[in-house]
């Protein structure tokens, strides 16, 4: 059974749709890299997916025992969040708060990481985890994320904007924008190079 499945999901916010009629499920060991133009509604995605916001139209099921506290997200790092204050003790022990509700921690990118992995069972929701690395720290993460995902067993969703880099580790693509696309990265590949 699936981990996560969406049927006709329609995502926006304020009423407004962005993308309408997403279907894809992710199985346990799956490693989903969602790309899209900026604005297709990919930040929107994570955000329903971890119940912050809710769809405007469709369904999320969760099965295979998974419920919203097994799941970890590291969020895009921003520039406000640059002095978060809190320790770094404080936002990896948030990450284990999620048990007793969600309240999310935001600062820097390893320390998230670590926040987020406290949380993570079953799930680890990546938003952009390689904005501001230099080249070596980026190719370090996408080789962290692909050991939690192949040797831990961890199903991966990761938003990306560098479709090249990240469709390496990937087994599977969810592209939102003027075109919906969910499938295996080879046949993503095929299409690409169809175009």
């Amino acid at each position: 059974m699936a981990l996560l499945t969406r049927k006709s999901l329609d995502l926006g916010y304020e009423g407004e749709i962005i993308v309408k009629d997403l279907n894809f499920s992710v199985n346990e060991g799956d490693y989903v890299c969602v790309v899209g133009e900026n604005g297709s509604g990919k930040t929107t995605l994570m955000r329903t997916l971890l119940g912050l916001i809710q769809p405007l139209g469709g369904q999320i099921v969760l099965g295979d025992g998974l419920s919203r506290t097994h799941i970890g997200y590291l969020p895009q790092s921003t520039a406000a969040q640059k002095d978060f204050p809190a320790s770094v003790r404080e936002i990896v022990l948030s990450g284990c708060q999620g048990r007793c509700g969600m309240r999310p921690f935001y600062n820097k990118e390893r320390v998230l990481l670590a926040r987020a992995l406290c949380a993570a069972r079953k799930l680890l929701l990546l938003d952009e985890p390689v904005t501001g690395l230099d080249p070596g720290a980026a190719e370090e993460m996408y080789q962290l994320i692909e050991t939690l995902n192949k040797d831990e067993g961890l199903a991966i969703i990761m938003i990306s904007h560098d479709v090249d880099q990240a469709i390496g580790y990937a087994s599977h693509i969810l592209h939102i924008g003027d075109e919906l696309f969910f499938g295996t990265k080879e046949v993503y590949e095929e299409r690409r190079r169809g175009q």
